[in-house]
C-alpha cells in the first residue's frame, strides 16, 4: 500500500446496553443514514427474542451474542492468480473482519426472510443463528467447505 492506514474509529456505546459491538451491528443495519431507526429495528428484535426465548436462563443480549459467534468464520477463500490460473486460496479471516463478516451476514439474511417487519426478521434469524440454523450459520459452512475443498492450494497463500 502506498498510503498510510486509516486511523481506527472508536465506537460509541449504544444508550440502552452500552456495548460497543450494537453501535457497530446498528450502523451495519442502517440505511440512508436513519439511525435512530436502525436502533429501534435492533431492540425491537431483541425484546422479541426475549419473549421467544423466555424459557432460555439467558438474556436476550448474550443470545445475539452467541448468535454471532456461531456465525462467524474462521476461513475463507481468496483468489489469487498464479502462472495464468486462478486458484481459491483458504486465508484465516482477521479478528476485526470477522465480526463484521459476521454482522453483516446476519442482516443480509434476515433482510431476505418472509416476515412483516424487519426486527421480526431479525429475530428470527438470530434465533435461527442461536440454534445454529438459518440461513446466515449455512453461509459460514460453506465458507468453511470451500477452504477445506481448495486446502491442497494453501501453499499458494500471500
Amino acid at each position: 500500500m502506498r498510503k498510510t492506514k486509516p486511523k481506527k474509529r472508536i465506537l460509541l456505546p449504544d444508550p440502552k446496553f452500552h456495548k460497543s459491538s450494537v453501535t457497530q451491528f446498528v450502523n451495519n443495519l442502517m440505511l440512508q443514514g436513519k439511525k435512530s431507526i436502525a436502533y429501534s429495528i435492533f431492540y425491537d428484535a431483541i425484546d422479541m427474542v426475549g419473549e421467544k426465548m423466555k424459557d432460555s436462563e439467558q438474556a436476550p443480549l448474550e443470545i445475539w451474542e452467541k448468535a454471532l459467534e456461531n456465525i462467524t468464520p474462521q476461513v475463507e477463500v481468496k483468489s489469487r492468480r498464479v502462472g495464468g490460473a486462478n486458484f481459491q486460496v483458504p486465508t484465516e479471516v482477521r479478528p476485526e473482519r470477522k465480526v463484521s463478516l459476521a454482522m453483516k451476514n446476519l442482516i443480509i439474511y434476515a433482510r431476505k426472510r418472509s416476515g412483516h417487519s424487519m426486527a421480526e426478521k431479525l429475530a428470527a434469524e438470530i434465533i435461527a443463528a442461536y440454534n445454529s440454523e438459518g440461513a446466515a450459520f449455512k453461509r459460514k459452512e460453506d465458507m468453511h467447505k470451500m477452504a477445506e475443498a481448495n486446502k491442497a492450494f494453501a501453499h499458494f497463500r500471500f
